[in-house]
């Protein structure tokens, strides 16, 4: 429930501090007053879009605060929750709009996006503006109406996902359609290309393997030539090698050891270069014997290596990159190949997913028939009331296989009959522009009971409504107050004189300053300002017995 209301150099007011009790709250005022001038200010704080025009003319900025109780809102309370925005007491909305056109939020305190202010503030505030009767023609918000009606959220939410699947998967189709002719040239390219690198079969590692071999194949007599001279210096040399030398220097030092203790050392090093000499020569002989020139087999490694080199260029990479790029190769055909498959199993797929969304669909359509129906004895019972005996109301829904959408595959319709004997057509076809009002106002006032939004302001909705009429429309509204926080902006006696309270809203200038204030009326000066609406701005003795008999009615 909205609690209180502050307003600071918004428009054309300068301050005003609203208090808010539960019941009808009736707003009135003399034309071009200003009487909606404190919905538009909630409406800053509920989300709504402004700009530097809001600012009061000679005003830095425009602050506007409303204050909310929670006691019955469980849903507000779970949101403040599930967005860490803690909740003391009251739970305050607050908006400021700079000169420069600069705006902040703030939930509690704590600055927040727009967007979430909007969330919350669809929570607390239900708001019916006068050209609501004129959407009411669009089939969208006709829609609209009956969801928020049957309060079928979660079969939105399934409906929604399911269809969200189903758009995933047709484009996935799509794409995979779209590539199929371009995957079928690339395939057949990779066919031939795997199949010539299958032929030659070069492993990983192999091609470094074959170019070390054929090194040493191309230098083998010199290898061979260079080994033997290796091994006649090292130990098979008959005018001397080192390790004959090295023999002779290990005897000299065994002799001058028993001299002198201190040269024992130079032996034991002697000892070791004579072991590493005798080891490198005989690992020279093992080498040098394996040492073959093999013409037949170096021909053969010097063939694939070429060959090795050749394909490479063909598919621009370096050799020793061929079998990785090989591989490369077979798994992106490999990819196509599953690609192909993926086409055939995506198809099943989109079928099952068309199949899981109907399901859900007939389920909200089932679900908007049935409470349909439940409207439509209401809302033709509500015009029979509002002047119109002989009205029927009826929605058409049909539902449609082809025909989808994240809300559903019904197409729903209003129909109306406002004379006696004449059929039943669309709203916006057979309504006049009082009627549209009535059937209108009964429709929202119907859908607001359901709808579990703690405050609901109608704002001139009763506009082409007179009479009888206007005090049905009263009734009406002082007992959907009964059990919801209701402010009604009327020019209606009739409908004004239903509100548990009354605001007045009055405009001056001072010191050429424009400035609209509001203030609630008590007891006799609700009698002054209905009879105002009754009989204009001559108050007579009879227009103030109308006006007492209203508020006594």
């Amino acid at each position: 429930m909205l609690c209180q209301l502050s307003i600071n150099n918004f428009a054309i007011v300068r301050f005003l501090e609203l208090d808010f009790g539960p019941g009808m709250t009736s707003i009135t005022g003399e034309t071009g007053a200003g009487k909606s001038i404190a919905i538009d200010a909630l409406g800053l704080c509920l989300g709504n879009r402004a700009d530097a025009a809001s600012v009061r003319p000679g005003a830095s900025k425009t602050e506007v605060s409303a204050s909310f109780s929670l006691h019955d809102v469980p849903l507000a309370k779970r949101w403040l929750e599930d967005n860490d925005l803690e909740l003391e007491q009251d739970c305050i909305l607050r908006r400021t709009i700079s000169a420069d056109g600069r705006s902040r939020a703030y939930i509690n305190g704590n600055p927040v996006p727009l967007q979430q202010l909007k969330g919350l503030g669809q929570l607390l505030v239900g708001i019916h503006g006068q050209h609501a009767h004129h959407a009411m023609l669009k089939a969208e918000h006709q829609l609209t109406l009956v969801d928020s009606y049957a309060n079928h959220q979660q079969l939105l939410e399934n409906v929604a996902k399911a269809y969200q699947a189903y758009k995933h998967t047709e484009a996935e189709l799509k794409r995979l359609q779209q590539s199929a002719q371009e995957r079928q040239a690339r395939k057949q390219l990779l066919q031939y290309q795997v199949e010539e690198l299958d032929e030659f079969a070069l492993m990983p590692g192999e091609f470094e393997q074959i170019e070390t071999e054929h090194k040493r194949l191309a230098n083998g007599s010199a290898l061979i030539e260079t080994c033997e001279h290796g091994l006649y210096l090292l130990s098979e040399g008959e005018d001397g090698n080192v390790e004959s030398l090295l023999n002779k220097a290990v005897a000299l030092a065994d002799e001058l050891k028993e001299f002198d203790p201190a040269l024992e050392s130079i032996g034991s090093m002697l000892n070791e270069a004579l072991i590493s000499v005798q080891e490198s020569a005989a690992e020279l002989q093992r080498y040098q014997s394996h040492l073959e020139l093999d013409p037949e087999h170096f021909a053969q490694l010097e063939s694939r290596l070429s060959q090795a080199m050749q394909l490479a260029r063909k598919h621009q990479v370096s050799a020793n990159e061929l079998a990785t790029h090989h591989q490369a190769l077979k798994a992106e055909l490999e990819g196509i190949d599953s690609d192909n498959s993926k086409l055939e199993s995506i198809e099943d797929a989109l079928n099952d997913s068309r199949d899981a969304y109907l399901v859900q669909a007939r389920k909200l359509s089932q679900s908007r028939q049935r409470y349909a129906k439940e409207l439509d004895n209401l809302v033709t019972c509500s015009i029979h009331q509002l002047n119109m005996p002989n009205g029927q109301f009826e929605i058409d829904i049909s539902f449609s296989d082809s025909q989808m959408s994240p809300l559903g595959s019904d197409k729903l319709e209003f129909l109306v009959s406002t004379n006696p004997g004449q059929p039943l057509q669309p709203l916006a076809k057979v309504a006049s522009g009082g009627e549209l009002s009535r059937i209108g106002l009964g429709i929202q006032v119907i859908t607001a009971q359901k709808v579990a939004t703690p405050t609901l302001i109608f704002d001139e909705v009763d506009v082409g409504i007179s009479g009888p009429t206007a005090a049905v429309v009263g009734n009406m509204l002082r007992q959907l107050g009964q059990s919801t926080q209701v402010f009604c902006v009327t020019h209606l006696p009739q409908v004004a004189g239903n509100g548990h309270q009354h605001m007045f809203v009055n405009k001056s200038n001072s010191d050429g300053q424009t400035e609209t204030s509001m203030k609630p009326l008590n007891h006799d000066q609700r009698i002054e300002e209905l009879a105002r609406l009754l009989g204009g701005d001559t108050i007579t003795s009879n227009t103030l017995a109308n006006a007492r008999e209203l508020l006594k009615s």
